[in-house]
């Protein structure tokens, strides 16, 4: 299937009752462009980290999701080797993860307890082109049981979708980017400041879309709830 065009997808790829909410277009008033974030600037102490901060809290916030932009270009090794991109993609999940702890105001020590000792997993996800894409779903809608998604479109083809107001926004690639989605125990850590975020992932008629999701869990030992900062008599425990 994947080396020979196909006109009709197979009956078992079908969706018969999957909910279709609205996709935003750009003449929507809902936001169509899910936030950037720029490393460099989160680490320009002099300049600009403290708007950078306030654009990193608030695509948490209100999103649960953005697009982290990581220099001009991508250093070469850095692809060569699952175990060096792992070990490099972790590094910048702890990056991220340290900057969300310091817009929290939380404790970045308490953070980084969490989650340096974490389980870290990977998924390669292909999907050929479909011919038919209004018929099927290549991921169907979830959030993620994790804290942070890294995920790293490999041929930057469209295709991850993220729902917003109960509307479905086109997460468009860019170059030298990676999409960072918050999950389930990031939402648990802050309270319910961030939320996770609900992804699915949609065909394409003319291309094939391939993607590498990491996904960074908290310690194995760890109790889960609410960090202690973000809880109390006036801002009860929501987990």
């Amino acid at each position: 299937m994947t080396k020979e065009p196909i006109i009709n997808i197979p009956a078992r790829y079908v969706r018969d009752d999957q909910e279709d909410p609205l996709i935003v277009s750009h003449h929507s008033s809902l936001p169509s462009v899910v936030p950037v974030i720029d490393v460099e600037r989160l680490e320009d102490v002099e300049g600009y980290m403290n708007s950078e901060l306030d654009r990193l809290h608030s695509a948490c916030k209100d999103w649960g999701s953005s697009r982290v932009d990581l220099f001009d270009k991508l250093p070469p090794e850095f692809r060569e080797t699952l175990e060096t991109y792992s070990i490099e993609v972790k590094k910048l999940a702890m990056t991220i993860l340290g900057y969300m702890a310091k817009a929290l105001k939380m404790d970045a020590e308490e953070m980084r307890e969490l989650f340096i000792d974490g389980v870290q997993t990977m998924r390669m996800n292909y999907y050929p082109p479909c011919p038919e894409p209004d018929k099927a779903i290549g991921l169907t809608p979830h959030s993620d049981a994790d804290a942070l998604t890294v995920v790293f479109q490999l041929n930057e083809t469209e295709g991850l979708q993220i729902r917003k107001e109960g509307n479905w926004v086109p997460v468009k690639p860019l170059p030298n980017a990676f999409i960072v989605n918050i999950g389930d125990i990031m939402e648990i850590v802050s309270n319910g400041i961030y939320r996770s975020i609900e992804h699915r992932a949609t065909g394409n008629s003319t291309n094939e879309r391939l993607s590498r999701a990491t996904f960074h869990c908290s310690n194995l030992d760890s109790e889960l709830g609410p960090a202690p900062s973000l809880s109390g008599p006036d801002n009860p425990a929501k987990f």
